[in-house]
């Protein structure tokens, strides 16, 4: 489960899921059709769809799309953190893990046999103001994913032993998010904690260890009793269905629940109006970097200011050419990181802007900064380009967010629970149109005074002073209820009602991608994936990190960022502010092999998009003074990864498994590279990789062969072939010893564990072969490693694998974060598991589930313009046919348990791994060294990442 927090939008909490598609519904429904009219050059697709009211209460929103092959199903509660019990925060959220736990009719996990097993996937996420739960399907399981929500909602059991199993869940995911995050408790905790003196958003909604202690069972039971009702519940379906069929399966199942008489329990808490403002400086572990922010109060999500209020946050902090980047980030360089945030509650909330400050720079420059610039647009309003800017990148992502049936679901839900009317999710976008640059300046002026603001300090611990206290109360003791009401067992396994049979199978359409080359060897690619006017233009070169200069790690990633950073006629600030003005996204990365530009643009901006991505693949200019401002903003963000567990274990593993190879260094650099590399070093990677007979371009989205065709040829057909082949791949490392590392990290929240070693190249013949071992071991909730870790230990939020075949280097990695004290407890789970999935073969049901889950994930993928062009750019990357796509579920399905079981004798032999642990070496004591034999013990302030031995002055 996920536990976004919308007021923290920076912080590890966050999820975002957004779509679109047209509808159905049911009864004397009213369809719901008005469009949002075109303004800012983007106009947005409404969501189309039917709502009803059943006699119980529950609101029931329907919306068919018959494009796709799938269907989700979501429910979204009117209860979220902010409901929780005085003294229990973090209970919403704990409650969502229950959710998933057994019926009278389910047993434990048989929700996944549901979902995730015939190739879907589900998931909750809590917010302040609600809890919603939500799956997606093949269209042939509907009828079952209602039966199931109709369970969860009328006879959840709640007993002792999962309460406290998912209880340990929540904790470890506490100090994932949170204890083991630099910044954790500033964006969870601190925030909201200095802002609300009365309202219950100040309590934090993932919790506290101590308060998730005191819970109870019974407190648990009550909880579920009041909130979890059909009147405090919105059933949302989106995706191919029958409408009659539907709404005969909503009655059958939801029908008969009933509300109960006791009203809803609603939080009546009106926070008081400030009369002054204050600073309030907070402390914390590991903090490489000060913070800072400033809040104010806001008004609630349906508020007719809050449209102008979300283009002002758009203003301040969305994008390059955003105001705080531009001044606090590029122009005076005093901040790694800027954010802004506008209200999304359901009740008056908080509007707040802030700054993680660059190296040796302070939060009183920040603080001085942000206040000038909030300043800037109470006295006046922001310019007719800035307005427009915003307003496109908003359009422009509402867009990208109706791409999914369960990005529409959300936006349908999400209206309805902070702004009380689902029909908000479209006329938003009308409001959002009409919004003018006095209007911007107006809000500024009403909500966002000095008088009314409080600032919020965050430092590293090593400053406070001596005897200073938290400036937070800390957890109150409170009683646990006393639960007297029905509780629900499982029922006996002959009593079971069995869930409704699979209907007639979907079959999905798949694309079917057509490539040309052009004049100067330009392979271009082009596929439909949609009718939603969204194009997705994937430019990639072969050439990455495995080829940077030895001892210059990071050159090939500089390279890459540095393409958007400047060119022969635009300034970085132009390149952003013209690509940002399309509501374009445009970005660059750089791999072991090969690098990419990535342009997501509205398709009739299409072409203007694509002149700008030409510019900058094939003129950037690095300029000294662009190169030397980026390399201080990734040292700053290497100090903050060095303070992050799992960073720090992906730091260490190319030099572990690829060492003595061009592959054998962080790719991203390191804090002894980065100050070495020189300009000559990015123009000759450039010079060499960005040419069009070493590239491909993907074309992906609402357009023709013919179309996509004549786009590449007017961006690209002029870009020159250098004299001269492209350049040789880069050879694979020829030898491999295992050898295992454990890094001290003092006063951090968790370890993390990472098991690891080399593994397959892509072409090799037993590439779907390690897809589904890889998928059996850790590929998914119900996959073996979640199920011993996370499930029925508690010992971790989440526990994974992956296996990453390239063209010269493959490798894998099995990833756990843990408290540290369980480290060497979860190395033991870990290699046991490599050990099993060896000696025994796999299960023909077991073998199944985890087939579907790839070829699910596969067909989701499929489904999006950025999912389909990272597929096909990877296939042709790889010199794997296209006609790729039309075989991937065949030869998925063709890999039997004996080859499961010879890839993991083969491959995944676990005498041949190299363990890297990273934690406390004081909390995680004396056993992780016995479940680590013969490690390198490195503290933190020694770990060099430059050196093969992976110690400074070794």
């Amino acid at each position: 489960m996920i536990r976004p927090a919308a007021k923290a939008a920076l912080v590890a909490l966050a999820l975002s899921t957004t779509a679109l598609s047209p509808l159905i519904g049911a009864g004397s429904a009213q369809a719901q059709t008005k469009p949002a009219p075109a303004a800012a050059g983007v106009a947005v697709p409404p969501i189309v769809y039917k709502e009803r009211t059943l006699p119980n209460g529950l609101k029931v929103y329907a919306s068919r799309d018959v494009s796709t092959p799938n269907v989700t199903v979501q429910v979204w509660y009117g209860v979220g953190s902010k409901d929780d019990p005085e003294g229990r925060s973090g209970f919403a959220h704990l409650f969502e893990h229950l959710m998933f736990k057994s019926t009278r009719n389910m047993p434990n996990e048989f929700f996944d046999r549901l979902t995730e097993d015939v190739g879907g996937f589900n998931n909750a996420s809590t917010y302040d103001d609600f809890t919603n739960y939500y799956e997606v399907v093949p269209a042939n399981h509907l009828q079952r994913l209602l039966w199931a929500e109709s369970e969860r909602l009328g006879s959840l059991v709640i007993d002792d032993a999962v309460f406290k199993s998912e209880r340990d869940v929540v904790k470890e995911e506490l100090r994932q998010r949170v204890l083991a995050n630099p910044y954790g408790r500033f964006f969870a905790l601190n925030i909201t904690k200095a802002s609300f003196a009365d309202h219950p958003y100040k309590r934090p909604g993932i919790g506290s260890i101590e308060e998730l202690d005191a819970a109870t069972v019974d407190d648990v039971r009550a909880f579920h009793q009041a909130y979890y009702r059909p009147d405090n519940a919105a059933l949302i379906v989106v995706g191919n269905f029958d409408e009659a069929q539907l709404n005969a399966w909503v009655d059958q199942y939801f029908g008969p629940l009933k509300a109960p008489a006791t009203p809803i329990k609603q939080v009546t808490t009106v926070e008081p109006a400030r009369t002054g403002s204050k600073v309030v400086t907070t402390y914390g572990p590991n903090v490489p970097l000060p913070a800072v922010a400033m809040t104010w109060l806001a008004p609630a999500a349906a508020d007719p200011d809050v449209p102008a209020l979300a283009v002002l946050d758009a203003i301040l902090s969305a994008g390059k050419s955003s105001r705080l980047y531009d001044s606090l980030v590029y122009d005076q360089k005093i901040a790694q990181q800027i954010f802004s945030s506008a209200p999304d509650n359901a009740q008056p909330g908080l509007f707040y802007v802030g700054a993680i400050m660059a190296g040796g720079k302070t939060v009183e420059q920040g603080e001085a900064s942000l206040s000038a610039q909030v300043a800037k647009l109470r006295t006046a309003p922001p310019t007719i380009a800035e307005l427009a800017e915003a307003k496109a990148g908003l359009l422009a992502d509402a867009v990208r967010g109706r791409e999914t049936i369960d990005g529409r679901a959300f936006a349908i839900g999400y209206a309805l629970r902070t702004e009380g009317d689902a029909q908000r999710a479209n006329t938003d976008l009308a409001a959002l149109q009409a919004v003018t640059a006095a209007d911007v300046q107006r809000v500024a002026a009403k909500y966002l005074a000095d008088d009314r603001k409080v600032t919020i300090r965050y430092l590293p611990e090593s400053a406070r002073p001596a005897g200073a206290k938290d400036p937070f109360e800390g957890p109150k003791p409170t009683p646990s209820v006393t639960y007297s009401g029905p509780v629900t067992a499982l029922a006996p396994a002959a009593e079971r009602v069995a869930p409704p049979a699979p209907g007639a199978a979907v079959s999905p359409v798949l694309p079917s991608p057509v490539e040309k080359t052009l004049a100067n060897g330009l392979r271009v690619i082009v596929a439909k994936s949609s009718d939603l006017p969204l194009i997705t233009a994937d430019l990639t070169v072969r050439g990455g990190s495995g080829a940077d200069p030895a001892g210059l790690a990071g050159v090939s990633s500089l390279t890459a960022e540095l393409l958007t950073e400047g060119t022969k006629t635009r300034t970085a600030t132009q390149v952003a502010a013209a690509t940002e003005a399309l509501g374009a996204n445009l970005e660059a990365g750089s791999g072991w092999e090969a690098t990419s530009l990535t342009l997501s643009v509205i398709a009739d901006k299409a072409a203007q998009g694509l002149a700008i991505m030409a510019d900058v693949a094939q003129n950037p200019t690095f300029k000294a003074d662009e190169l030397e401002r980026v390399k201080t903003e990734t040292l700053d963000g290497l100090s903050v990864g060095f303070q992050q567990p799992g960073s720090v274990a992906g730091f260490v593993v190319p030099t572990v498994i690829y060492a003595g190879s061009g592959y054998g260094h962080v790719a991203g650099g390191t804090p002894g590279s980065l100050p070495k590399i020189q300009r000559d070093a990015l123009v000759k990677t450039h010079a060499t990789n960005w040419r069009p007979d070493n590239a491909i371009l993907v074309l992906t989205g609402d357009l023709t062969p013919e179309q996509g065709f004549a786009l590449a040829e007017k961006a690209f057909g002029g870009w020159a072939k250098p004299a001269g082949p492209p350049p040789a791949p880069v050879k694979g490392p020829t030898g491999y010893a295992a050898r295992n590392v454990i890094v001290d990290l003092p006063g951090t929240g968790q370890a993390a564990v990472v098991v690891t070693k080399p593994a397959i190249l892509r072409a090799d013949p037993r590439y779907y072969a390690g897809l589904v071992t890889n998928g059996v071991l850790g590929g998914g909730y119900s996959s073996r490693l979640n199920q011993e870790i996370r499930i029925k230990r508690g010992l971790s939020y989440g526990a994974s694998s992956s296996l990453t075949p390239r063209a010269a280097i493959g490798g894998f990695s099995a990833s756990v974060q843990t408290k540290n004290e369980s480290a060497a407890q979860v190395v033991g789970l870990i290699k046991d598991e490599l050990t099993r999935l060896a000696a025994e073969p796999t299960s023909a049901s077991e073998l199944a589930a985890r087939k579907s889950v790839l070829v699910g994930g596969f067909g989701r993928d499929l489904g999006t313009s950025g999912g389909l062009a990272d597929i096909l750019g990877n296939l042709a990357i790889y010199g794997v046919p296209l006609n790729e796509i039309q075989a991937y579920t065949s030869k998925v399905e063709a890999v039997s348990a004996a080859d499961v079981q010879a890839f993991s004798k083969t491959v995944l032999d676990p005498a041949q791994t190299s363990l890297i642990v990273v934690g406390d070496a004081k909390a995680m004591g004396e056993g992780v060294k016995t479940a680590v034999p013969a490690a390198l013990q490195i503290p933190i302030d020694q770990l060099d990442l430059d050196s093969p031995t992976l110690r400074k002055g070794n």
